[in-house]
């Protein structure tokens, strides 16, 4: 059956958590907090679901400014239908939806090589912070 693709589809925590946890992101998301795992949804402002049918198999999940940057938080595909160019399509269909800005994402480890491989450049400058109390 054909991948389709679909720009803010409706979508619930369920189905979120269902795609992360089919992906090699499940375990690097809070799957069990379901709390945690609705203000993820809520705050992302732009979705962009793949569907073999009625079912989704892929979900990149990211914040704009739709200006100038664009950070891409999740890019999940069920494993079962990895290799098949569907995560890069999302990154292509993104990135179409939000044009002028920037697209940024952190790699999960074992995805490092994927990026590259796709076209993406990668950025020597990235800083992060998760406690207050690390600030000096």
């Amino acid at each position: 059956m054909e991948i389709s693709f679909q720009i803010n589809p409706s979508l619930d925590v369920h189905d979120l958590i269902d795609v992360l946890e089919k992906s090699s992101l499940g375990l690097r998301r809070p799957l069990h907090d379901l709390e945690a795992m609705e203000q993820m949804l809520v705050h992302a402002n732009v979705y962009i679901g793949a569907y073999e049918g009625t079912k989704l198999v892929g979900l990149a999940r990211a914040m704009t400014d739709f200006v100038y940057t664009t950070y891409l938080a999740d890019l999940a595909v069920d494993e079962a239908y990895q290799q098949r160019g569907i995560g890069k399509q999302l990154i292509r269909e993104l990135k179409n939806y939000v044009p002028k800005a920037k697209l940024i994402l952190l790699s999960a480890p074992a995805a490092e090589g994927y990026y590259p491989k796709i076209g993406m450049q990668k950025h020597p400058h990235c800083y992060f912070i998760d406690d207050v109390q690390e600030i000096n």
